[in-house]
């Protein structure tokens, strides 16, 4: 019996780990009950868990967080989604939405777009808060969007207060619009403090057209 004792402690181990195992992978005992999301704002909840495609039921222990953060990760104002396990019953989804930093226009309506270009929603009508950004084809691979949020992130508080829009006509041809029918040639998305600080000393000169395409020798007319 001795010499038995540890085989049948070992044989009770396993068993047990077979019944645990079994019990959190082949039951429904600790099966899927609820999906807990927050930082959803841009997306509600229910878009989420049917982004998820998480059954009610299955074993929470057989769910593939990171394959079902990809599938939630695919809803376009979503930027970081973390899923993790609350047990019994309850997967928590975390998300990070985008933020919005310009909106351009596209035919009759508004496409919103992100620090990375990433176009995520689409308005009726242009949201006030938003700068305007004149480009063709907003996109995240697009060089004239880049651009463009470029120089929106090098202008200071003065020239955002008066500004109408940036229009990049071509990667060395933006150009930002003011109020009062004032123009800054920018020229190219380079150099944008030192474009930004020299257009923004020259605000209280009765000009119409500032060029500081070449930041060192300005011209305005």
């Amino acid at each position: 019996m001795r010499a038995a004792l540890p085989w049948a402690v070992a044989g009770g181990m396993l068993a047990l780990a077979g019944l645990v195992a079994w019990t959190l992978l082949g039951t429904g005992l600790f099966g899927v009950r609820e999906v807990r999301v927050t930082g959803a704002e841009l997306v509600t909840p229910v878009q989420v868990r049917e982004a998820a495609a998480v059954p009610d039921g299955v074993p929470l222990a057989r769910v593939d967080l990171a394959a079902t953060a990809r599938r939630i990760g695919k809803l376009p104002p979503v930027e970081r989604v973390t899923v993790t396990r609350d047990w019994p019953d309850t997967l928590v989804v975390t998300l990070v939405e985008r933020t919005p930093v310009a909106v351009v226009p596209q035919g009759d309506r508004f496409v919103v777009v992100d620090r990375s270009g990433v176009a995520f929603r689409t308005e009726p009508s242009r949201p006030a808060d938003l700068p305007l950004a004149r480009v063709a084809r907003p996109g995240p691979a697009d060089p004239e969007t880049r651009a463009a949020l470029q120089v929106l992130a090098a202008l200071t508080p003065q020239l955002r207060a008066a500004l109408v829009d940036v229009t990049v006509e071509g990667l060395a041809r933006i150009k930002v619009r003011l109020t009062g029918e004032r123009t800054v040639v920018w020229g190219d998305a380079t150099r944008g403090a030192d474009k930004a600080r020299v257009a923004t000393s020259l605000l209280g000169r009765d000009v119409d057209t500032i060029d500081v395409s070449a930041p060192d020798v300005v011209t305005f007319r």
